[in-house]
């Protein structure tokens, strides 16, 4: 099972025998048959604790006493505490998921959860970054580059190291510079291909191929896709992987492709925080990795891309996750007729 907070933990001790096997087996569900990923199968297991260690506060010691009446006590419960309309309706999905399984294994005398309504999540319109600022956000690493005497060049500390506003340049090879030529190839690869985090910071140097330039993703589920960049990616990975990458590289390193300071795979919390401080240091709006997959979307998008090949860029499973651009389209449109129309 994949392993939850201490706090859920405690209370997944807690639960009588038959409830604790119960969840044990519903995560080996997930992750074995549904391939679902870590991080899913643990806020399954965290909302599924949770109601389980509301209905035994209720009297209920048996699964098979598990109802309606419980699940909607333990949603209205999360509600009074002060959970957002998002989160309840992500835990109500959990509950209506764990009864599904329940009754197909013959551990619940029917599907309780069926019935079971949840507020529907108020979906934001994603913020994104104009295309000027996503192209500042990714030239940021090489803002105090100059050029070597062989012409190539040698860039500034990473702003994750807090340098000054004009640091004075390093020298080629050094670790500086790996760390700034490793940030210009994560954010150029971000934006390139609007791939996620997790997806990106998982790539091995063999998922690029340099001659079609596409790289291999394996998403969701383990969803393998080909994804494109462009002409400007290709020269950050080229920079990095014949000069930044071998003076990262420890005995540990494997095939990873992005890598920590210690030579190990590069971490998704890692790249998050070298995303937020660059955009922090180039005078940008908060931007995150996702900030950047949504600005991907939507200037494709604007550009004439279609949908349906958006959302094969993205891995999207539905087609409804990738319309959520449009509607950002729409809103610029709508922006810029209120303030160009003299009847607006």
């Amino acid at each position: 099972m994949s392993r939850p907070a201490r706090g859920t933990r405690a209370m997944h001790q807690a639960l009588p025998p038959g409830l604790r096997d119960a969840v044990d087996t519903f995560a080996e569900h997930l992750s074995g048959v549904r391939n679902r990923s870590a991080h899913t199968v643990r806020a399954y297991v965290t909302d599924l604790v949770s109601l389980l260690d509301h209905a035994v506060r209720m009297g209920c010691v048996d699964l098979a006493e598990l109802d309606l009446s419980v699940l909607r006590s333990w949603l209205a419960r999360q509600r009074t505490t002060g959970a957002a309309r998002t989160s309840l309706a992500r835990r109500a999905a959990s509950a209506r998921a764990f009864s599904a399984w329940a009754h197909r294994a013959g551990l619940l005398p029917s599907d309780v959860g069926a019935a079971l309504a949840s507020p529907r999540a108020h979906r934001e319109l994603p913020g994104v970054l104009r295309a000027d600022q996503a192209a500042a956000l990714v030239e940021a690493p090489g803002r105090a580059i100059r050029p070597t005497p062989t012409g190539r060049p040698a860039t500034a500390p990473t702003p994750t190291e807090r340098a000054p506003a004009d640091p004075p340049p390093t020298s080629e090879g050094s670790p500086a510079e790996a760390v700034a030529l490793r940030d210009r190839a994560l954010l150029e690869l971000l934006y390139a291909t609007g791939v996620r985090v997790s997806e990106v910071c998982g790539l091995d140097v063999a998922d690029v191929d340099h001659g079609r330039r596409v790289i291999r993703v394996f998403g969701k589920g383990g969803r393998e896709r080909s994804v494109p960049y462009g002409v400007p990616a290709q020269r950050a990975l080229d920079d990095w992987l014949r000069r930044g990458r071998p003076t990262m590289v420890a005995a540990h390193t494997g095939s990873a492709l992005l890598l920590g300071a210690r030579g190990g795979r590069l971490n998704p919390t890692t790249a998050r925080q070298i995303v937020g401080a660059y955009a922090e240091t180039a005078g940008l709006p908060r931007t995150s990795p996702h900030g950047l997959r949504h600005s991907a979307a939507t200037h494709l998008l604007e550009g004439g891309a279609d949908l349906r090949a958006v959302q094969e860029l993205l891995g999207h499973s539905s087609l409804a996750s990738t319309q959520i651009y449009t509607h950002v389209s729409v809103e610029r449109l709508r922006a810029a007729y209120r303030q160009a129309h003299p009847r607006a």
